[in-house]
């Protein structure tokens, strides 16, 4: 199996909408314009060298295949960690899922690597695992399959579910009492509709009407109608991305006016360019992690590999500031200090703030915003620290 090291003190660096189920949340950001840039890559070699004074980290992604160029700048990102850390403790050897997730973790435990980032999509999680869990090292996927998540498996992707509880939190102290919610068939939509009623659990309120619908044609306007139809509601859920939200509040929102029902989004809605085209979802709040930090990451990125990022390529950054905050009394050639992962003031990366459960999932930090007048605003930050 190939597999790509970094190793920092020779400067050898290397480097899909949300997806459902079990696969990884990849958001939209930025699009690319063009191929991903490829660094440069040792040949494989029959063994790693031996290492006294840096620990032996695994990334876990595809290098090749369909989802290769996301797995590249995931590993793009790893690197850039390093060297704007000037790091020299941490040795990463990139290994390619593509090829098969359950060979890849074999290599990597068999190689001494102490943790493993990755993998990247949720399906892969537990081929991962069964190596991983026999030899005691901690797997820190980016995935959001929150049905991985275990004592060992932290779950690092972003979780739909948190932003509309946090979009629900925010309308609930502005006022809003009676919710509804619009809804796709399927995983999302249930998991969507979910999250809206623990919120409302947990801040008060009242869940008034569900209406589903399957995505194709005119679904979301006919729900929207009969929602309407029904009435009774203050602020309505539209759990989809903005090019439909858009026609939902077509219908709920005719005409505007003071008087337009508050319509929520979700984290679908970020980086969306129908969001701010469409006059319906003026006045509209969602939530989602900052992009203070990520502007700035771009940048970088793309001077040091001539290409932008994928949106998720933040983890892969944050993943090695964590390993480095934890490896300050890490052992060389010790177990990973697991439950150094459980931190209650967490860790702070270019995605703001986030920490992890006991059950190994992620919570993070975020911020509340508003379509306004064509454009963006943010009107309630997300916490800096927990």
């Amino acid at each position: 199996m190939k597999r790509w090291t970094i190793d920092r003190r020779a400067m050898v660096t290397v480097g899909l909408a949300a997806l459902l189920g079990a696969c990884a949340v990849i958001p939209k950001g930025a699009e690319r314009p063009g191929p991903v840039a490829q660094t440069p890559a040792p040949e494989p070699t029959e063994s790693l060298p031996s290492d006294e004074t840096r620990h032996r980290i695994a990334l876990l992604v595809p290098m090749t295949g369909q989802n290769g160029p996301v797995g590249q700048s995931i590993a793009n990102a790893t690197t850039m960690a390093l060297l704007d850390t000037n790091a020299d403790n941490l040795r990463i050897t990139t290994y390619d899922t593509a090829k098969g997730p359950e060979a890849a973790a074999q290599q990597a435990i068999a190689e001494g690597n102490k943790l493993i980032l990755g993998p990247l999509l949720g399906s892969n999680i537990r081929s991962v695992v069964t190596s991983a869990r026999a030899a005691d090292v901690p797997v820190i996927s980016f995935s959001n399959d929150i049905s991985a998540a275990g004592p060992d498996v932290f779950i690092m992707g972003q979780i739909p579910d948190q932003s509309i509880m946090r979009t629900i939190q925010y309308a609930r102290s502005k006022g809003a009492q009676r919710f509804a919610v619009i809804a796709p068939d399927g995983e999302y939509g249930a998991r969507a509709e979910n999250a809206m009623r623990q919120a409302v659990s947990a801040y008060g309120g009242e869940v008034v009407r569900t209406e589903r619908y399957a995505r194709g044609n005119t679904s979301i306007v006919s729900a929207a109608q009969r929602l309407k139809s029904h009435g009774g509601y203050d602020a309505v859920l539209i759990a989809d991305g903005a090019r439909l939200a858009a026609q939902a509040a077509g219908v709920l929102n005719p005409s505007g006016g003071a008087d337009k029902t508050r319509l929520l989004g979700t984290e679908l809605w970020s980086g969306e360019s129908a969001v701010t085209r469409a006059s319906a979802l003026g006045g509209a709040w969602f939530s989602a992690i900052s992009d203070t930090r990520y502007k700035r990451f771009v940048d970088s990125y793309e001077a040091r590999f001539g290409s932008q990022p994928y949106r998720i390529a933040t983890l892969g950054y944050d993943a090695v500031l964590l390993t480095l905050r934890v490896a300050r009394d890490w052992r060389v050639g010790r177990d990973f200090p697991e439950n150094e992962l459980l931190a209650s003031d967490g860790f702070l990366g270019l995605d703001g703030a986030f920490r992890f459960g006991r059950n190994g999932m992620v919570e993070r930090a975020f911020e509340v915003r508003e379509v306004r007048n064509g454009s963006v605003v943010v009107v309630d930050n997300a916490p800096a620290r927990f």
